[in-house]
């Protein structure tokens, strides 16, 4: 039960990684500004979220079930919260999906949009009559810079992050004038059990109904180059929890939060050019014509920047 003064917040898909960070970072604040309501879908994997929250459990942090992908569990959720209120909602829960599209079927498509967009915005029209009543309320999405610059070989998941920035910059519009703020927050590459799990698994894959060619450069080209860049830009969910935590805690929030400046200029090459030739251009060459060019350079921001991305040390300002 949130005391006086407290915002409530509600947090999706925190079982691990950066949903778990940020409940636990919200929970231990200080300050106790905070009471962290911190669901999952499958609450048997709720013990390393216990284990974190330590002496904030059952306190200013209480794990509840919930799947963004059914009504009735978004509506159950929110009745079990003391009179519905929601200060804030971070938009955690997420999928990802890599490999040729040949070898993805439609209805593993549809999965990816049911939580990374529909799941979103369930979560949202659930909350807003509330908040709009309350003239009150900040809406929180974990996007990606994916959902700005398309990736090779994450096709279906970009899809899903630009479909939800572009419903977001849409709405946030609107919702101003119910002093409803909409922030995206968007990482890059983060260093998290499921990423390793994730790019495990599909280097095992066998990829039916993609052509042996377009395997090979996944599997021999794409997946090598990954791991580099995963190793030299790569954030911990430390890092992106204490971004989040810190336009959470903003008078007037930001609309967009990139969290690795390392990828700014890359997003800025797309815009620039009104063409889209440059970028993709220069991806492709990077990654099929230059991979020399393409190591050399990764090796140069790993010295630069001495792993200070990994500790949380560098930020966007």
């Amino acid at each position: 039960m949130a005391s006086d003064g407290q915002k409530v917040v509600l947090i999706t898909g925190c079982s691990s990684g950066i949903g778990l960070r940020l409940a636990v970072q919200l929970a231990s604040d200080p300050l106790k500004r905070f009471h962290v309501i911190a669901t999952m879908r499958n609450l048997s994997k709720k013990g390393k979220l216990e284990e974190a929250a330590g002496a904030t459990l059952n306190k200013t942090l209480h794990i509840a079930q919930l799947d963004v992908c059914y009504d009735e569990s978004v509506t159950q959720c929110l009745s079990s919260i003391q009179a519905g209120r929601v200060d804030i909602v971070v938009n955690n829960a997420g999928v990802g999906k890599i490999g040729p599209v040949e070898s993805l079927s439609i209805e593993e498509m549809k999965t990816i949009f049911e939580t990374n967009l529909f799941g979103v915005v369930r979560m949202i029209k659930a909350l807003l009559p509330d908040m709009k009543k309350r003239q009150s309320g900040h809406i929180v999405v974990m996007s990606s810079v994916i959902g700005l610059q398309g990736v090779v070989f994450n096709d279906v998941y970009a899809a899903s992050k630009f479909a939800i920035e572009g419903f977001c910059e849409s709405l946030a519009v609107q919702l101003l004038k119910f002093n409803i703020y909409v922030s995206m927050i968007e990482p890059g590459p983060v260093n998290t059990e499921f990423e390793m799990k994730l790019m495990e698994e599909v280097s095992q894959s066998e990829f039916p109904g993609a052509d042996p060619v377009t395997v090979q450069y996944f599997k021999d080209v794409y997946l090598p180059a990954s791991h580099d860049i995963f190793m030299t830009m790569g954030q911990t969910p430390d890092a992106i929890a204490q971004a989040t935590m810190k336009v959470i805690s903003m008078e007037r929030p930001v609309f967009r939060y990139q969290t690795n400046v390392l990828y700014t200029p890359l997003i800025a090459m797309k815009y620039a050019d009104n063409t889209g030739n440059l970028s993709v251009r220069t991806f492709y060459n990077l990654l099929f014509n230059h991979g020399t060019m393409f190591k050399i350079s990764l090796t140069l921001l790993r010295i630069i920047t001495c792993n200070c991305f990994r500790s949380g040390e560098i930020s966007p300002n």
